[in-house]
C-alpha cells in the first residue's frame, strides 16, 4: 500500500485557485472553438472522438523559451514524466509514459516525427538526439498513453509513442516571423561541504594518523566557486512562409547558442528546414514534403563536479613554490617520496584546463508523404511514406601535455566517428465513408511498412588523429543493421455521432529476435480494441445546463518492446576483442576474434494494458478535463540475469518474468475570466502508478537482480529487482539510532532474527516511483499585457545521495592525501563506509516553478499586418525540498557528482510581419 499521505496534503494547494471560478452569465451558448484534430498513427481524429488516451499539446500549451523539443511539453501532460539528464547544454531528459514496463530493456517511448519512427539509440557526440531537433520547427505532439492508441505500432509501443509533427507551409501572403533571445545561467547553489576551517577543525579532531596534519594547507578555496560560471546564451529563429503559385512553403533558420555553467563546456546548434504542401491533379494529390538538417557542436566538460566537491579546501588552485606541489603550476597531490600522488583526487580546474573533448554531429531527416484521392472512388486514399533520417557523429578528446592527466606522458589524442542511418517506406489504403442508411462513419486503414536501421562506426585506432601504420593493428569496422516488417490494419466505426468503436492489429517482425533456425520468436501479433460513448449527444442531455461534453472511453490492448541490447542477441556470432584482450605472439599483439553472448530463445517483452477514461465539460467548455485508469501487465519481461558457468559470458539475456502497473491519471482546465480585455486560464494534472514485479521464472526463492550501481568499491549496487517488489527499489540495511536520534555507526536492524548481520538482512526501502506527480501551469492576459508561470511537484521522491554515503573519517585522509566531505554526513559521525545504510535513502519530494514570463504586445509598429512581442522570463526559479543535495530531481535517483540544472534569466522579442 503506498503512501499518499503527502499526495492529499499537496493536491488541495493545486485546486484551491479552483474556487475562485467566475460564472459568466452572459455566456449562454457554448464555446464555438475550431474542432481540434488529433494524430492517432496512420491518421487523425476530432478530439472528441478519440477512444484512447491521448495527450494532445500545440503550441498554445508549451513551455516557453524551451531549447530543447522534450522541454516543450514539461509537467503538461499527466503520466508523462520528463526528466533532466542535467544542466549541461543539449543534455536532454529522460521520458517516462505511465512509468514505463520494462527492467533491462529500453523504457523510452517510441518517437515518431512527421510520420518517420525514430532511432532510441544516440549517437556519438551527442547527448541526446532530440536536442539535434530545432523545438521553434515543432507544432504539435501527440502522446499515445494506452495500448488501444499505440498498438498500432505493435512492437516498439509498450512504453507509449509520441508523435511530433513539424510546421508546414500555408498558401497566401508571405510572412515572416522572427524571434531572438538572450539569456544568462547561474547554479541552483553547492554541494554542502565543509568550508576550510570546517576541514582543518574535523581532520585535527578525526585524523587517524598525525602524518595526516601536515597534509592540510593554508588556503581557503571554495573549490565549486572555481569551476562554476555565469554562462550565456542566444537562441535566434527566422522563419519564412508563403505560397508561390499554389505552393505553400515554410523555410526556417535557427542558430541557438549556450556556454554551460561549468566552465569549458558549449553546445551550438545551426538548422535549417524546409516543407512544401502542394496540392496536384484537381488537389487529389496531396504532398507533404520535408527536410530538416542541424549542425550541433559540442565541447564536454571533463567531469569534474565530483572532483570539486572531494577536492581539500585548505589547498590553493595555482602552486608555484619550489616545494613542487605543482604540475603546469596547478596545485596537485604529492606523495611524500615526490611523485605524483595518483590515488589523490585531481585539481579540477587543472582537468578543465587540460582537456578538450569535442564533437560535431551533422544530422538530415528527409520525409515524403502522399497522400492520393481515387478520381473513381474520392472516399479511397493510397498513402506513401518514405523517410530517411542520416546522423554522423564524429569527435575528438585531447589531453594536453603538462598537466596532471598526462603527467606520465606527452599527451593524448583520440578520435572517434559514428554513423547511423534510418530507412522507412511505408504504403498504405484508407478508406472513410459515411453510410447514411445505417447513420455510420467507417474508417478503414490497411497498410505495410518496412524500416532498415544502420549502424557503422570505423575500427580504425587513432594516435594524435592518425591511424596506426600497421595492419595487424586495425580491428574492422562496425556495421550493423537492423530490419522492422509490418503488416497493420485499423477499423473505426462511429455510429450516429454517439458510439465510436476502435480496432486495430498489427504483425511485425523484427531481426533481432531471428535465432537462424526458425521465426517463431521475431514475428509477434499485436491488436487493441476500444470504444467511446459521447453521452453529451444523447436526447436525455440536449438540453443540459450542467454538461457541455461527456464522453466514457474503455479500452484493452497489447503491445510490445524490443528495444534490448544490441542488434544481434539471438544468434551466434563472434566478435572482435577490446584493445585491452589482444594475443601477444612475440613482440606484436593480435586482435582476435571470440564469441558473443546469445540467446536463440529471446523474444520481445507483450505488455497487456486496460484503460478506462472519462472526458468533462462544464460551463460552455469553461471546465474541461479527463479521468483515467489503466492497469497493465507485461509477460516475458527482459532481463540481464547470472548464467551457469559454461556459457561465453557469466551474464546474459533472458525472457524471465512478470510485471504489473496500476495507475490514476486527472487533468483539468478551467477558464475562470474571459473578457474582452482580461482572459485567465490554468491547468492542473496528477498521475499517480503503482508497478509490481510479479514473477521472476526459474530463479531461487529470495534471487534478485542487482542495479542502480555507485560510486565507492568495485562493482557495489544499492538497487535490485526483486519478485514482489517495486523495480528499482533500494536494497539496504536499517540503520539502528541511540536515544538521542544520533544513527549508531556499523549498527542495524536483525530482521532475519539470526543474531547477525547478513546480506539477508536488507530490506527494499523505497524506490524511484514516486507516490506521485503533479503539474500546474496558468496564464493572464490583459490588453497587451501577457504572464505565465508552471509549476512541477513530485511526492514520495527517493534519492540515494551517494557523495553522503561515501564521506565518513576514514575516507577524508587515505594513501597519503585528504579529501572533503558532506557537511551532512560529518554530524553522523560514521567513521568508516557505510554504502548500505537506509539513512542515505533521503525524501526528496519537492516542488519546482520551471518558468515563469512578463510579456508585452506592441501590436502593429511596422503596418497593419505586422506585430511585436517583448518578453522576460525566468526557468528553474525555484526548489523548494527537504533533500540535502544540490538538486532533488535526478533521473535514477542516485546522486553523485550531478551536473545541477542552472536557473535561466532571459530577455526576447518574436517580430512577424
Amino acid at each position: 500500500m503506498r503512501n499518499y499521505t503527502k499526495v492529499l496534503k499537496i493536491a488541495p494547494a493545486f485546486l484551491l485557485a479552483g474556487s475562485i471560478l467566475q460564472a459568466q452569465t452572459t455566456d449562454t451558448l457554448r464555446t464555438a472553438e475550431i474542432e481540434q484534430v488529433v494524430l492517432i498513427g496512420y491518421g487523425s481524429q476530432k478530439k472528441e472522438d478519440l477512444t484512447g488516451s491521448i495527450s494532445s499539446l500545440t503550441a498554445k500549451d508549451f513551455n516557453v523559451g524551451s531549447t530543447s523539443a522534450d522541454q516543450l511539453i514539461q509537467g503538461k501532460a499527466p503520466g508523462v514524466n520528463i526528466t533532466s539528464n542535467g544542466g549541461n547544454p543539449g543534455a536532454g531528459s529522460t521520458i517516462r509514459i505511465r512509468g514505463g514496463a520494462s527492467l533491462s530493456a529500453l523504457n523510452d517511448p517510441l518517437i515518431v516525427i512527421d510520420g518517420v519512427p525514430m532511432d532510441y539509440r544516440g549517437i556519438s557526440g551527442a547527448a541526446n538526439p532530440l536536442a539535434l531537433i530545432n523545438p521553434n520547427d515543432i507544432e504539435s505532439f501527440s502522446i499515445l498513453k494506452d495500448a488501444s492508441s499505440a498498438a498500432i505500432y505493435g512492437n516498439r509501443a509498450s512504453n507509449g509513442v509520441i508523435l511530433i509533427t513539424t510546421k508546414k507551409g500555408t498558401s497566401g501572403r508571405f510572412k515572416v516571423d522572427f524571434s531572438t533571445m538572450a539569456s544568462a545561467s547561474t547554479r541552483m547553489g553547492d554541494q554542502k561541504v565543509l568550508s576550510a576551517d570546517e576541514f582543518r577543525n574535523y581532520v585535527q579532531a578525526n585524523a587517524t594518523q598525525p602524518k595526516y596534519l601536515g597534509l592540510l594547507g593554508n588556503a581557503d578555496t571554495n573549490w565549486q566557486d572555481e569551476i562554476y560560471q555565469t554562462a550565456w546564451g542566444t537562441d535566434n529563429n527566422l522563419a519564412l512562409s508563403g505560397g508561390i503559385k499554389g505552393l505553400p512553403y515554410r523555410l526556417s533558420l535557427g542558430y541557438n547558442e549556450q556556454n554551460g555553467i561549468v566552465r569549458t563546456n558549449e553546445f551550438r546548434r545551426t538548422s535549417i528546414g524546409l516543407n512544401l504542401t502542394p496540392k496536384l491533379f484537381d488537389r487529389h494529390l496531396s504532398i507533404n514534403a520535408n527536410l530538416k538538417g542541424s549542425l550541433t557542436e559540442n565541447r564536454f566538460n571533463a567531469g569534474v563536479i565530483g572532483a570539486a566537491q572531494l577536492m581539500d579546501p585548505t589547498q590553493p588552485v595555482y602552486d608555484s613554490s619550489p616545494r613542487g606541489n605543482s604540475v603546469g603550476n596547478y596545485w596537485e597531490w604529492f606523495l611524500p617520496t615526490g611523485g605524483l600522488n595518483v590515488n589523490g583526487t585531481a585539481n579540477p580546474v587543472a582537468s578543465l584546463e587540460g582537456r578538450r573533448d569535442v564533437s560535431s554531429v551533422q544530422r538530415g531527416i528527409a520525409s515524403l508523404q502522399l497522400d492520393y484521392k481515387f478520381h473513381f472512388l474520392p472516399d479511397l486514399h493510397f498513402n506513401v511514406n518514405a523517410g530517411y533520417d542520416y546522423q554522423k557523429g564524429t569527435g575528438a578528446v585531447t589531453e594536453y601535455p603538462n598537466y596532471r592527466a598526462t603527467y606520465f606522458t606527452l599527451g593524448s589524442r583520440r578520435d572517434y566517428t559514428q554513423e547511423k542511418t534510418n530507412k522507412l517506406l511505408e504504403t498504405f489504403f484508407n478508406y472513410v465513408k459515411t453510410v447514411d442508411a445505417i447513420n455510420t462513419k467507417m474508417d478503414l486503414v490497411a497498410g505495410y511498412s518496412y524500416q532498415k536501421f544502420n549502424n557503422q562506426v570505423p575500427g580504425v585506432l587513432t594516435y594524435f588523429g592518425d591511424p596506426s601504420q600497421n595492419a595487424t593493428d586495425k580491428p574492422r569496422d562496425t556495421n550493423e543493421n537492423l530490419v522492422l516488417l509490418s503488416f497493420y490494419g485499423r477499423g473505426i466505426f462511429t455510429i450516429a455521432d454517439k458510439y465510436i468503436l476502435n480496432g486495430s492489429v498489427r504483425r511485425d517482425g523484427s531481426s533481432r529476435f531471428y535465432n537462424g533456425i526458425d521465426t517463431k520468436n521475431n514475428w509477434g501479433t499485436f491488436y487493441a480494441a476500444s470504444g467511446a460513448w459521447k453521452i453529451i449527444n444523447e436526447d436525455f442531455l440536449a438540453d443540459s445546463k450542467v454538461f457541455s461534453d461527456l464522453k466514457l472511453r474503455a479500452g484493452y490492448g497489447q503491445t510490445g518492446q524490443q528495444e534490448v541490447g544490441g542488434y544481434y542477441n539471438s544468434f551466434p556470432s563472434y566478435g572482435l576483442s577490446n584493445p585491452g584482450a589482444q594475443y601477444g605472439f612475440g613482440e606484436q599483439y593480435y586482435y582476435m576474434y571470440r564469441p558473443t553472448q546469445y540467446n536463440d530463445k529471446l523474444t520481445w517483452e507483450t505488455t497487456n494494458t486496460v484503460n478506462a477514461g472519462l472526458d468533462f465539460g462544464f460551463a460552455n467548455n469553461r471546465i474541461t478535463g479527463s479521468f483515467d485508469w489503466f492497469k497493465k501487465f507485461t509477460s516475458k519481461l527482459q532481463g540481464q540475469v547470472a548464467v551457469p558457468a559454461g556459457e561465453f559470458s557469466n551474464q546474459n539475456i533472458r525472457n524471465i518474468g512478470e510485471m504489473e502497473t496500476d495507475g490514476l491519471e486527472f487533468l483539468i482546465n478551467i477558464v475562470p475570466v474571459k473578457t474582452d480585455d482580461f482572459t485567465w486560464d490554468f491547468s492542473f494534472n496528477a498521475a499517480m502508478y503503482n508497478p509490481v514485479i510479479t514473477n521472476l521464472a526459474d530463479v531461487a526463492e529470495g534471487y534478485f537482480i542487482p542495479t542502480g550501481g555507485i560510486s565507492g568499491g568495485i562493482g557495489n549496487t544499492v538497487q535490485a529487482h526483486q519478485e514482489g517488489n517495486t523495480p528499482f527499489g533500494f536494497l539496504v540495511y536499517q540503520q539502528v539510532y541511540d536515544n538521542a536520534g544520533k544513527p549508531l555507526e556499523g549498527v542495524y536492524v536483525d530482521r532475519d532474527g539470526d543474531g547477525a548481520i547478513t546480506q539477508a538482512d536488507k530490506y527494499f526501502y523505497k524506490s524511484t516511483t514516486p507516490d506521485a506527480t503533479f503539474g500546474f501551469s496558468t496564464k493572464f492576459n490583459y490588453k497587451n499585457w501577457d504572464f505565465s508561470t508552471s509549476l512541477r511537484a513530485v511526492v514520495g521522491n527517493y534519492v540515494y545521495n551517494n557523495f553522503a554515503s561515501q564521506s565518513n573519517v576514514q575516507s577524508i585522509a587515505t594513501n597519503d592525501y585528504l579529501q572533503n566531505i558532506s557537511s551532512v554526513a560529518a554530524s553522523y559521525g560514521f567513521k568508516n563506509v557505510q554504502y548500505w545504510s537506509d539513512i542515505f535513502i533521503e525524501d526528496a519530494s519537492f516542488l519546482r516553478m520551471d518558468n515563469i514570463s512578463l510579456g508585452y504586445n506592441f501590436g502593429s509598429v511596422l503596418g497593419d499586418k505586422s506585430n511585436l512581442r517583448v518578453y522576460g522570463m525566468a526557468q528553474n526559479v525555484f526548489v523548494i525540498t527537504d533533500y540535502t543535495g544540490v538538486d532533488p530531481e535526478i533521473f535514477g535517483n542516485i546522486d553523485n557528482g550531478f551536473y545541477q540544472r542552472p536557473k535561466v534569466y532571459s530577455l526576447g522579442l518574436n517580430f512577424q510581419f
